[in-house]
């Protein structure tokens, strides 16, 4: 009778140490990206802290942290991976990403917004709201982070 709670018991153990281990295999590469984007930031701006990392995948991958500096100001730092040359605004100096769904608001009516998310192509920095549209499609939004101005769209995807 102990076989039969021992057996199962021992599957649910095995199952959850593989699952633990493809996690943090798969989370591996992110902080590592993390590590060197903050490396290679803190030669351009001195962070007192740092509240958020993310990789944004456009025309070319950058690197977005953002964070606040020692004067206590919300910065943003864009680090694209192909000119290594780095990027830095005080969060103030472009619009909130409320402000940038507003404006996807104005032109549109999203059935969900799944992100919004800071990004940068072509040297310009920007927010990418992805949604979905009312028939469930996929759509892509890219509003300025320095003037709010609507960049391009991606849709029905």
């Amino acid at each position: 009778m102990k076989k039969w709670i021992v057996i199962p018991l021992l599957v649910v153990l095995v199952i959850s140490a593989l699952l633990v281990k493809v996690y943090f295999s798969s989370v591996q590469p992110v902080r590592a990206a993390e590590k060197k984007a903050v490396s290679v930031a803190k030669d351009h701006i001195q962070f007192s802290e740092i509240d958020d990392f993310h990789i944004y995948n456009g025309n070319e991958t950058v690197s977005v942290i953002e964070g606040k500096n020692k004067q206590g100001d919300k910065v943003i730092v864009w680090i694209p991976d192909k000119s290594k040359k780095v990027f830095t605004k005080k969060a103030a100096d472009g619009i909130t990403k409320e402000d940038a769904i507003q404006k996807l608001l104005q032109e549109k009516q999203p059935k969900k917004i799944i992100s919004v998310r800071l990004g940068m192509e072509k040297n310009i920095p920007l927010w990418e709201i992805y949604y979905r549209s009312e028939n469930n499609l996929i759509n892509y939004y890219y509003v300025h982070f320095e003037t709010g101005e609507w960049l391009k769209k991606i849709e029905n995807l």
